[in-house]
């Protein structure tokens, strides 16, 4: 599999420089999908960037969803004819777009798509994400017909969590990649 067939997706406001998704896009190679506006994300032009990509990929793509990016993987497989082309999801903190605070922010979001994704995928939650309770991530999971880990108290899994690198999460994705 190329590094470019390697989906990087973001959630709300992109992913800064200390950010795992960006060191990993930095060191492998992985293809950021870019959004015309980080910041007043609209679902369906979210959507439409994921579609072009997934289209060019030369393989079948492994998607790298944080926070809103989960939501964007949702939506997306829940529309796409291009869906049976992705190999495995790895969804990492799921915002939690029904949340009074958040709702706002992000209001073409809600109510999230709650279908089954119909390729592998695991989500891994922080039992102390300040964006998505716990319990709720589980239901996003289990909604979503994801594999459930969890990943102790990390915040909200990002570049303020301290994670470089984030190996474990490395791990983590080069065994999705090999099912």
């Amino acid at each position: 599999m190329k590094p470019s067939d390697v989906l990087i997706l973001p959630g709300w406001q992109n992913s800064g420089p200390q950010h795992w998704q960006t060191l990993w896009e930095q060191e492998h190679g992985f293809r950021r999908v870019q959004q015309h506006d980080w910041m007043r994300p609209l679902r369906g032009d979210w959507m439409a960037q994921l579609e072009q990509a997934v289209i060019v990929c030369d393989e079948a793509p492994v998607l790298v969803a944080h926070s809103l990016g989960c939501h964007l993987v949702a939506a997306w497989a829940a529309h796409s004819a291009h869906r049976g082309r992705v190999r495995a999801a790895l969804l990492v903190a799921p915002a939690d777009v029904e949340r009074e605070d958040l709702q706002p922010l992000v209001p073409s979001w809600s109510p999230p798509v709650l279908q089954p994704l119909p390729f592998p995928s695991l989500l891994l939650a922080s039992r102390d994400d300040p964006y998505c309770d716990f319990e709720r991530a589980r239901r996003l999971a289990s909604a979503w017909g994801a594999q459930f880990k969890d990943c102790g108290d990390r915040g909200h899994i990002n570049g303020e969590s301290g994670l470089g690198r984030w190996p474990d999460g490395q791990a983590l994705l080069q065994d999705l990649m090999k099912d």
